[in-house]
């Protein structure tokens, strides 16, 4: 392959991806750094959490990639009053006939949109648990598996108590990123509202099935130096036994630290993220950005740190800064001839 095919390549995937995500703009004012972890969820293969307060265009966000995208989406309101077949399905009986049919839930799809999952009940939540983990839905005796690819994207409110249920901690691990989101600049709520003035536009399907399949794979050849994963098991490390990393003071925060899911969503993550930003690799920056995102949720503070009012974010904080970055020398890997 010439040095211009190979840049053609190179470059296609993300012009594709560029595109879907100026369409995405033309609905989303602002939020960029959201908007870029959105799409690293859809290219890692992982399944997202978006926490902020209402009004900020999550669910929004998360309806306008789905249009962009090619494949089925469905969106379930989690409401007190839920039960778990109202997810994945269940079997009913057909007098007529005399037996039993099953019918399968709204989890059936490509894109599923969990809003305000923290307003269902422990059982609900739970449902989603097999379906996350294992792409498959087990009803009565039967497996049935979910659409290829399948993403859950959710959204909570953080500022309600009532009416809601905190995720238990085994389904908030398979999130593999959790975003945090503000409110937005002046510039950018300006073109918020006068966007509101007029009719929303009309989004064109920029990605088909196919091809989001064929950057998945492309982001699966994205090159990790084993150092940065050292560091990324280094970083996990250190949330549960933080006194062997010199932070004596973090240990009574941390009840429980980060999962091996941790370390294995960062890697996988900053593999999309360096592809988005053009690259065939992995550096230290990729895991700097998206290291709150991955490991944030998987934290269990204790008491101590709630009575004191530490988040995981400044526990994080204290934890980057403390585990010694790994000296890399990243070079590209030559394809044999």
């Amino acid at each position: 392959m010439t040095s211009t095919a190979e840049e053609r390549s190179a470059q296609e995937p993300r012009e594709l991806l560029e595109t879907a995500l100026f369409e995405i703009k033309r609905v989303i004012a602002g939020q960029d750094a959201m908007l870029e972890r959105v799409l690293v969820c859809l290219l890692a293969g992982g399944h997202l959490l978006i926490e902020g307060v209402p009004g900020l265009a999550k669910t929004l966000t998360i309806k306008t990639t789905a249009q962009v995208l090619g494949g089925s989406f469905q969106r379930i309101q989690f409401t007190p009053d839920l039960v778990p077949s109202d997810l994945v399905g269940t079997r009913i009986y057909r007098p007529g006939a005399g037996t039993f049919e099953t019918e399968l839930g709204p989890v059936f799809c490509n894109f599923l949109l969990a809003d305000e999952i923290n307003r269902a009940p422990a059982k609900v939540q739970s449902a989603l648990l097999e379906v996350m983990q294992e792409h498959q839905v087990t009803i009565g005796s039967a497996t049935h598996p979910v659409p290829d690819p399948f993403l859950v994207m959710a959204t909570q409110n953080p500022i309600e108590s009532e009416g809601t249920y905190p995720l238990p901690e085994a389904q908030i691990d398979r999130f593999m990123l959790k975003i945090l989101v503000g409110y937005p600049e002046h510039d950018e709520e300006l073109t918020i509202v006068q966007r509101s003035l007029g009719p929303p536009p009309e989004l064109r399907r920029v990605v088909e099935l196919e091809q989001l399949r064929t950057l998945q794979a492309a982001v699966a050849e994205v090159y990790v130096d084993p150092g940065i994963i050292s560091y990324t098991v280094d970083l996990a490390t250190a949330t549960r036994a933080p006194a062997a990393h010199g932070l004596t003071e973090l240990a009574p925060l941390v009840a429980f630290g980060a999962s091996p899911r941790g370390p294995i969503s960062l890697v996988q993550s900053s593999r999309a993220l360096a592809f988005l930003r053009g690259r065939d690799y992995v550096v230290l920056g990729d895991i700097a950005t998206l290291a709150k995102d991955a490991l944030r949720h998987r934290l269990v503070l204790s008491y101590q740190a709630l009575a004191e009012e530490v988040d995981a974010d400044s526990i994080l904080d204290r934890v980057l800064a403390a585990v010694a970055r790994p000296e890399l020398e990243l070079r590209r890997a030559e394809t044999a001839a």
